[in-house]
């Protein structure tokens, strides 16, 4: 009896803490978007390239730092299923936005514009994949730098370049060159990377107590690791992304908002390699389960789709675009699977 009750007490402590530090997740990402907002106007920096790097960057920090902490606690499980969980939803997000949008179309206001960060997107995922599935040729031929995987030094050159790709090709009409009447309105660009500083500290001081509650969870339910990465985990770290998209989209900004996912899904793979530096113990793509193509495969999946519905015409579905609706089957739909995969 004792034991049982330990048991529950226990497992109660262990919700109280995820909850708090998602909490405090969630608060510190959104400050660190809004002290990007802040040096973004500060810095005169185009929509397209603040939605796409400097944001998606932002509310991806927890994403990283998540991955960071899980591999320093020894689940590298529940990294990996929290960068390609984070994936898949922050695309289910384009259908929370297309909703809130009704009439508004929102995944064809952007037009093509968004065509490049998303097939970059799509391209570093689809880059993620192609290492895993060469895992057991890769882990024969020690493909590897000191302990670092030369798969994660390809992926973030990628990254960079993808960075570059599309500093050079932005002709976003959108810009954050305000007037001095609206300058005045802000903090200075000091009390912004103050902030955003600031900001970090307490996503560095949260985000492990979230990492530890979480494996503990994952024992607790019998779900492991990989499952409540891709999804508990996952919407955890990716709600920032939601809060500030749906922002971004209310206040007339639908490119900064898609270009906030697109932005944030290349992030996510860039931090997957990132995380190789932090794994001590060789290639982290290399000590990745094999069941997580299906993850991976759910967000390439999602982003392909909202690709296309970004630069064709599909039917609506009373106040959704067919392609919309597409998302939410395939993402609920992927989900159920992962579920089931974590029962076997």
């Amino acid at each position: 009896m004792d034991s049982i009750i330990q048991t529950i007490t226990t497992g109660n402590f262990v919700w109280f803490t995820f909850a708090v530090s998602a909490v405090l997740i969630v608060f510190a990402a959104m400050k660190l978007a809004s002290n990007g907002d802040v040096i973004a106007a500060r810095t005169k920096i185009s929509g397209m390239f603040v939605g796409v790097l400097l944001l998606a960057g932002a509310t991806s920090l927890p994403e990283v730092l998540t991955g960071i902490s899980s591999v320093l606690a020894g689940e590298p499980n529940l990294a990996a299923g929290n960068f390609f969980g984070s994936s898949a939803f922050n695309m289910f997000i384009l259908a929370i936005l297309d909703v809130l949008g009704k009439d508004q179309r929102i995944l064809r206001i952007s037009a093509f514009k968004h065509a490049l960060s998303g097939s970059l997107a799509v391209f570093l995922c689809t880059l993620v994949l192609f290492f895993l599935c060469a895992n057991p040729l890769l882990n024969t031929i020690n493909f590897q730098i000191g302990w670092v995987g030369i798969d994660s030094l390809i992926i973030a050159a990628f990254y960079v370049f993808s960075v570059y790709l599309i500093n050079k090709n932005d002709s976003s009409d959108i810009t954050t060159d305000l007037s001095e009447e609206e300058l005045r309105s802000i903090p200075s660009l000091k009390a912004g990377i103050i902030g955003f500083f600031l900001a970090s500290l307490i996503l560095l001081v949260a985000t492990p107590l979230m990492v530890k509650s979480s494996a503990t969870i994952a024992d607790i339910t019998g779900l492991g690791t990989s499952f409540i990465g891709s999804t508990l985990v996952a919407i955890i770290t990716s709600l920032p992304e939601l809060v500030t998209s749906i922002a971004a989209f209310k206040i007339g900004a639908p490119e900064m908002a898609i270009g906030n996912l697109f932005g944030s899904n290349m992030f996510n793979m860039f931090g997957l390699a990132l995380t190789d530096v932090f794994f001590t113990s060789g290639r982290f793509i290399g000590a990745i389960d094999p069941s997580f193509l299906i993850a991976g495969m759910l967000g390439v999946l999602l982003t392909s789709l909202a690709l296309v519905g970004n630069v064709t015409q599909f039917k609506r579905f009373r106040h959704m675009e067919t392609d919309s609706v597409l998302m939410a089957i395939i993402y609920f739909a992927g989900t159920y699977l992962l579920y089931i995969q974590s029962r076997m």
